[in-house]
């Protein structure tokens, strides 16, 4: 492997182990496919990662329901090959969409719940009102960054108002009466 596909490969490798989408080893894997002309069976990608047949088969196949690598047929041969995925704004669809989405949408789904629950059991009102406030603050977060996430996945401008609008709960709680600042 040259020294610039090398330099991609280990450092893709590196962006998706801590991605949470992707492992390590397929982030290798995607990087070494994006920087082929053809392309490549199993055992190329194997001998190149330095990793056992059985390892990269497993991870392709996850790379394949990401839409990120696709099994292509080469004629005259028995064998897999495999090529990536060259639509960038396609990768990343599919990743913010199948990934963040789902757990932005969780996050909505949590906070409406806990919204639910606040007003059903009451309460100090000094203590309701901040919860509810910060339950608010953290829906509006959350569903403009639903909203990006909708229109980038279709290929749609996202107003930067939308996220300006959303205003950053209070950094700190205000301290009780006597007490000053520490030094």
């Amino acid at each position: 492997m040259d020294k610039a596909t090398g330099t991609l490969v280990d450092g893709t490798g590196t962006a998706a182990a801590t991605s949470g989408v992707l492992s390590q080893l397929q982030g290798r894997i995607f990087a070494l496919l994006y920087l082929q002309e053809r392309p490549m069976a199993l055992e190329e990608i194997a001998a190149e990662l330095g990793q056992s047949k059985s390892n990269v088969s497993v991870n392709i196949r996850g790379l394949i329901e990401w839409h990120l690598v696709r099994l292509v047929p080469i004629a005259g041969s028995r064998k897999d090959h495999y090529e990536a995925e060259t639509n960038f704004w396609r990768v990343m669809q599919e990743i913010l969409e199948r990934r963040f989405r789902w757990t932005v949408r969780q996050m909505l789904t949590s906070l409406v719940e806990a919204e639910r629950a606040l007003a059903e059991e009451g309460g100090r009102r000094e203590t309701t009102d901040f919860v509810a406030a910060r339950l608010s603050v953290l829906r509006a977060f959350f569903s403009a960054i639903d909203i990006g996430i909708g229109a980038f996945t279709q290929g749609q401008p996202l107003d930067p108002s939308l996220l300006k609008s959303v205003e950053p709960p209070e950094s700190r709680r205000p301290r009780p009466r006597g007490q000053g600042a520490r030094r």
